[in-house]
């Protein structure tokens, strides 16, 4: 269940960097970890990063107890929604009012 999780936690997370990255030049140039990728290179490295962190931050936490599946699956299913959403251009676009 940390897995599932945690990779819906990374897809969250991912979504909205992609946002931030797409929204604010501030934010581009701080992502910008590979030139020739431009900002899209320091929001998946990223959201890598976190995604292991919380994958490990929860396995550690939830070793040996008792995890409300059906709950967790909901909420990593949402999230990846969200990620999902926040890296569709139409759908960053509608939020940015382009």
């Amino acid at each position: 269940m940390a897995a599932i999780l945690a990779a819906g936690i990374g897809c969250g997370v991912l979504g909205v960097f992609a946002l931030l990255d797409d929204a604010f030049k501030n934010i581009d140039q701080f992502f910008n970890f590979y030139g020739p990728a431009g900002g899209l290179s320091g929001v998946t490295d990223s959201a890598i990063v976190v995604w292991l962190i919380t994958w490990y931050v929860l396995a550690k936490r939830w070793v040996g107890r008792d995890v409300a599946v059906g709950r967790v699956s909901l909420i990593a299913f949402v999230l990846l929604a969200i990620g999902f959403a926040l890296t569709f251009p139409p759908f960053m676009d509608l939020l940015q009012g382009k």
